[in-house]
């Protein structure tokens, strides 16, 4: 796991080390404060749940723009052949750049705390679903990256890799503004890959294993696809 590490932290950094990462934190950060606080007082509420469901919106666009350049850029440039020469393995490559942009997730979203505690001073904030809540960003964020980072390797065009992203991660979205007129059969079918169905569950505070299964288990699937696709590349 040390290469993972050194990977995860090389990758980590460099976003800091450009304007890459103070560019998505800046305007996604001001994207949900106008989103936000142009309607919490209509609520008449204490509550997170607007932020949270902001946030995820904002994800679908945030996340393939830190993704997009994790394998493509380092293809375009001839980097990723030096990479996958050094004794690292596929997997260690994968791992190594999904725990660094998960890094940058994080910092993101513990840069949206001030908006609970915000609320918390305006009212009786049930601290519970904002936990809850933040659980659920985090699992659809991560998958929402695993997605990205599969889309970058199967490119050496960032542009393209962050399109291809941003429409599946846009489809498992929106697909659950879409159950209601759907029939039966069909949308009790489709829900199950949804982001909204199983991201409320967790923004109103209720965390049930079949969420959490359904986040890991889409990751896992992307990275392992990633993962093949920097194999055939090393062999080919």
């Amino acid at each position: 796991m040390r290469n993972v590490w050194t990977l995860a932290g090389r990758e980590f950094r460099s976003y800091f080390n450009g304007v890459v990462a103070y560019i998505i934190l800046a305007i996604v950060l001001l994207a949900l404060g106008l989103l936000f606080w142009d309607n919490f007082f209509l609520q008449r509420a204490a509550t997170a749940r607007m932020m949270f469901e902001r946030l995820s919106m904002l994800l679908v666009f945030a996340t393939p723009a830190m993704t997009m350049g994790l394998l493509a850029e380092e293809k375009r440039t001839g980097t990723f052949e030096l990479l996958i020469t050094m004794p690292v393995r596929e997997s260690e490559v994968i791992l190594g750049k999904f725990f660094g942009v998960v890094g940058l997730l994080v910092v993101l979203l513990a840069l949206t705390i001030t908006y609970p505690l915000t609320i918390a001073s305006l009212g009786n904030l049930d601290w519970g679903p904002v936990w809850s809540g933040y659980l659920g960003l985090f699992l659809e964020g991560a998958t929402m990256l695993g997605i990205g980072l599969m889309a970058s390797s199967f490119t050496d065009n960032q542009i393209v890799a962050f399109f291809v992203a941003l429409f599946i991660n846009g489809v498992l979205w929106l697909l659950g503004f879409f159950l209601p007129v759907l029939p039966l059969a069909a949308a009790s079918y489709l829900e199950w890959f949804s982001f909204g169905y199983h991201f409320d569950s967790l923004a109103r505070g209720v965390i049930d294993p079949r969420d959490l299964i359904f986040f890991v288990s889409v990751t896992a699937l992307c990275l392992a696809v990633a993962f093949r696709s920097v194999e055939r590349r090393r062999w080919s």
